[in-house]
């Protein structure tokens, strides 16, 4: 399977980010905690210039906490503030801002200091499709600014939404970037939702999520879906559909509606918080979206 996603508005979206960085004080780069490495778009770090910047890992309530530590301590080795946040629950929202202030108390030092009173922080809210970047605003500016959907590419425009006197955040569409050179990346990005699902083959992708778990977390799908573990995992789709009754005339399987079921459990952590990448897959620094594959 050959993933590739980058319609044009994602062109336009990089030109808008590289016109507005100037306005920008701070930069918040939200990453989804179960693929931190593939929801990092290697892009970033050129359109942002060297602004000061924190990752926010999204959806950590669907993640491994213990795997989501260990990111956290990794990206903190690096010199890079991170910390893991649920944008639905609210979780850990309450701890940006003072972060932010933290990060930037030079500049807002040297501001005071000219004179300047009531200029706001300016913030930058940058992620790749579905990573939930419009949840995180509406949730942090406790008012319905940004257009949500569970679906990539909802956002289409930037735009200014004012937090409070003190704090403005700059909404942008959700960008990837022109060729995914490693299929891992392509594949780990599908499975949560960021790659528009009408290009994809959903079969053929399911057939790939579960060769992985039967890699990873054998146990799971086992405990899950009551099914004996077979190396194979077309045919462990195929039990897997039989047990959950996707049956049709003739007794064969609906893959097609098997594959919807799966994913669901999935991104809905019904398989339980599952984290597929963690630190030590990471070959090189953390610009580097390459994920080892052995």
């Amino acid at each position: 399977m050959n993933i590739q996603w980058y319609p044009g508005h994602m062109v336009k979206t990089k030109k808008q980010i590289s016109e507005s960085i100037k306005l920008i004080d701070v930069v918040l780069e939200l990453l989804d905690a179960r693929v931190p490495i593939s929801s990092k778009n290697p892009d970033v770090d050129t359109l942002i210039q060297n602004k000061p910047k924190i990752i926010l890992l999204n959806k950590s309530d669907l993640a491994d906490p213990n795997i989501t530590k260990e990111w956290i301590e990794y990206y903190k080795n690096k010199g890079i503030i991170a910390i893991d946040i649920d944008c639905i629950s609210g979780k850990n929202m309450n701890k940006i801002y003072p972060l932010i202030k933290e990060l930037l108390s030079d500049k807002i030092e040297r501001i005071q200091k000219r004179g300047i009173v009531g200029r706001p922080i300016r913030a930058l809210v940058l992620g790749i499709p579905n990573v939930g970047k419009s949840t995180f605003i509406n949730k942090i500016s406790k008012k319905s600014s940004a257009q949500t959907g569970d679906r990539p590419g909802v956002t289409k425009n930037k735009q200014w939404i004012k937090v409070n006197k003190e704090f403005e955040l700059l909404d942008t569409p959700g960008i990837l970037w022109p060729k995914f050179q490693d299929k891992k990346v392509a594949l780990h990005l599908a499975y949560v939702k960021a790659i528009k699902e009408e290009i994809l083959d959903i079969v053929e992708l399911c057939v790939k999520f579960l060769e992985e778990m039967l890699h990873t977390n054998p146990k799971i799908l086992q405990e899950r879906y009551k099914v004996d573990i077979k190396n194979d995992a077309y045919l462990l789709m195929e039990d897997i559909g039989r047990k959950r009754g996707c049956i049709v005339s003739g007794g064969d399987v609906d893959l097609y509606r098997t594959a919807n079921i799966i994913f669901e459990d999935f991104r809905n952590a019904k398989l339980g918080r599952i984290s597929l990448e963690r630190p030590l897959d990471m070959d090189g620094d953390e610009t580097d979206v390459e994920v080892k594959t052995n």
